[in-house]
């Protein structure tokens, strides 16, 4: 019989969970990850092989750019024949902007990718870097008749698993840093690990892998105030080699109807600069013309980013924006539509 015990690659690309505390010293300090298994002993409990590569120097999430990006799609493309699933230990902060812009990157992915890491880290006394990795591991391990059960980009956190691209950061001190408001949890670990199969994303699986290492950060995010004022608004539209800009907006899309204020977003659209509504609202969706307020907005052009995260609406933007060339007038039409489970 041939060995069907599931490989599993961890990619450590720096954060909080691969932290120890240096007993001399006090301070946090990197910690090795080729003695995974000598610190962690409870993975040997995994019925999984695991085997870990690091980047040559871990970065705090904060420094996390495109870049960062292709260097983690690259691993998992280099390993992806060889491996049944990766676990990416990330920083927090921006782990909801990797996870979505991943999710792009990794066209027709047939395995599971789960972003995780911890708010203590690994050495700590009370930390949730162990559950949170043992627990991933364990997803990306799950199979059916030898596939992945898994076939998407997940975040795991506190006893949750979600879809990447749907993912908001929404403490910076509770174990429960994160939430999907807008898509059901995929699954939830408690005395059972419970699968809710019926969310799970289902690529067509008779399509290869294709990886696209090329993101467009030539875009802008406003988020918009009562009394911001022409100048800013202005200011970032005269960008040199802007191609498009997010709008985060009130509730539903809607926005102010001065007449200033809709020239300039008609001025710019009609330069070739996409412009994109989401909602400043955590949950709930862009629904352009549903009040008198968003109306104007759907008349003059701007793309609708309904229920999706600011992270989601700004990666595939930049996915997008460099498939562009092949895109030509269908920008629009492909914008409004779900690629990645990322919209409903």
């Amino acid at each position: 019989m041939p060995n069907t015990t599931p490989n599993i690659l961890l990619i450590y690309t720096g954060g909080t969970i691969g932290m120890v505390k240096d007993f001399k010293t006090g301070a946090l300090k990197a910690f090795n990850f080729k003695n995974l298994l000598n610190n962690i002993p409870e993975l040997n409990l995994l019925d999984c092989n695991i085997e870990t590569v690091s980047f040559e120097h871990p970065i705090d999430s904060s420094n996390m750019n495109p870049e960062y990006w292709v260097q983690i799609v690259e691993i998992i493309e280099s390993h992806y024949k060889e491996f049944d699933g990766f676990v990416v230990l990330h920083g927090s902060d921006t782990m909801s902007y990797s996870a979505s812009a991943l999710s792009f990157m990794l066209e027709n992915l047939a395995k599971p990718v789960i972003f995780t890491g911890s708010q203590l880290p690994i050495g700590d006394l009370r930390t949730d870097a162990k559950e949170n990795l043992i627990t991933s591991i364990q997803l990306a391990s799950l199979q059916e008749k030898g596939k992945p059960v898994i076939k998407e980009v997940c975040l795991y956190f506190e006893y949750k698993l979600y879809r990447g691209n749907r993912t908001t950061k929404l403490n910076a001190e509770h174990f429960q840093a994160f939430a999907s408001f807008n898509y059901p949890d995929l699954a939830e670990s408690g005395v059972h690990l419970k699968i809710n199969k019926e969310y799970l994303f289902q690529p067509n699986l008779k399509r290869k892998l294709k990886v696209h290492k090329n993101l467009d950060t030539n875009i802008a995010l406003i988020k918009l105030f009562p009394g911001i004022s022409q100048q800013v608004i202005e200011s970032v539209f005269n960008t040199n080699n802007l191609k498009a800009v997010i709008l985060e907006t009130y509730g539903a899309g809607n926005c102010t109807t001065e007449k200033w204020f809709l020239d300039v977003l008609k001025k710019n659209i009609l330069k070739g600069i996409h412009i994109i509504n989401v909602t400043q609202c955590s949950g709930g969706s862009v629904m352009m013309g549903h009040y008198e307020t968003s109306s104007e907005l759907k008349r003059i052009g701007v793309i609708s980013g309904k229920d999706m995260t600011s992270e989601a609406a700004l990666t595939k933007l930049m996915f997008l924006l460099s498939l562009n060339a092949e895109m030509g007038k269908t920008f629009k039409t492909t914008y409004e539509a779900p690629l990645r489970g990322e919209m409903s």
